[in-house]
């Protein structure tokens, strides 16, 4: 063989490994959108947690074979559109938009990416979906009801604090389902022969302001609403409660794992885990169209006895022998 014939064999092996390498498929990227925020918040980075191992499940291990590109709203609502923006610009596979106001940043940014959801609030209501079983479009996902059983929330409380005459209520005034929560807390009281006190804060700033109103109108009990910056503020919001000894039901079960009174609804990660699920199904080919918006049908009741103690409060047998967990 020829010199100038070998170098030219050697120089074309060489380059095999190269050529093969770029022949190698890109691997999918989900477009990670949420509406609050993970900086030393337990509850969200568990969210970020319980995705992963739901994509773990379907057969996605991240920087393996899946990426995702993370994306915190941190309660801001009004910086999700832009973040939607950045990811619809990066060509994501798939967007996972979690909480309403995620998911309504991310529909108006496309209509062509995949779009999985979790939503607190009716997503017929909020226009995310034409119906539940045949979603239409882009957009599909997990409704949460988190935001459409403030009433059956605030009968457990009531039960926990017998004789409450005034009830307040803590909502987040930029969330889409703002409306439809100050109208559902309003006529429960209302059947209930109670009065409610709808109080509104969207920041930390605000929450401190709305104990300063608590600590002059003196309700019986505090109900938080269903919102994912008022779940992600819930140690701001245990510890305000506690200084002012107000028996607080919370959206989510971490409140009284952290030292709050109760909480009442679904398990978040069990919404991100099955949310998990329909991203994979999508990243192999299905269509959110085709894919039903999921329902819960299990929720809990959560009750922190030795809270209870310190706010000087006798629990019912009756409603501990329906809690789910009782933290003693």
């Amino acid at each position: 063989m020829r010199r100038r014939e070998f170098i030219a064999l050697i120089g074309g092996a060489a380059a095999w490994p190269l050529a093969a390498s770029a022949q190698q498929p890109a691997i999918p990227v989900v477009g990670w959108l949420n509406s609050g925020g993970p900086a030393g918040n337990s509850l969200f980075m568990s969210l970020a947690s319980a995705f992963r191992a739901g994509l773990k499940d379907a057969g996605y291990v991240e920087g393996q074979n899946v990426a995702v590109d993370f994306r915190w709203g941190e309660g801001q609502y009004s910086q999700l559109p832009t973040l939607a923006a950045e990811l619809v610009a990066k060509r994501v596979d798939v967007i996972m938009a979690g909480g309403p106001p995620a998911a309504l940043a991310a529909k108006a940014a496309t209509q062509t990416i995949p779009i999985i959801f979790t939503s607190g609030d009716d997503p017929i209501r909020l226009g995310l979906v034409a119906s539940l079983s045949r979603p239409g479009g882009n957009v599909t996902g997990i409704d949460e009801f988190a935001d459409e059983i403030e009433a059956k929330r605030l009968g457990l409380l009531r039960e926990v604090v017998q004789g409450a005459t005034t009830i307040a209520v803590l909502l987040n005034p930029k969330a889409a389902s703002f409306d439809a929560q100050s109208k559902d807390v309003r006529e429960a009281a209302s059947a209930g022969g109670f009065k409610v006190i709808v109080l509104a804060a969207a920041s930390a700033k605000e929450i401190d302001d709305v104990f300063t109103t608590l600590a002059q109108a003196h309700p019986a009990a505090l109900l938080i609403g269903g919102d994912p910056f008022l779940n992600g503020a819930h140690k701001q919001l245990i510890a305000l409660a506690a200084h002012q000894s107000i028996p607080t039901m919370y959206g989510a079960r971490e409140a009284p794992a952290d030292g709050g009174l109760m909480s009442y609804g679904i398990s978040f990660q069990d919404a991100y885990r099955q949310a998990a699920a329909y991203v994979a199904r999508v990243l192999k080919g299905e269509k959110p169209s085709d894919l039903p918006v999921i329902r819960p049908t299990k929720f809990d009741l959560v009750i922190n006895l030795a809270t209870a103690k310190q706010l000087g409060i006798t629990v019912s047998s009756g409603l501990l022998s329906i809690a789910d967990d009782v933290i003693e």
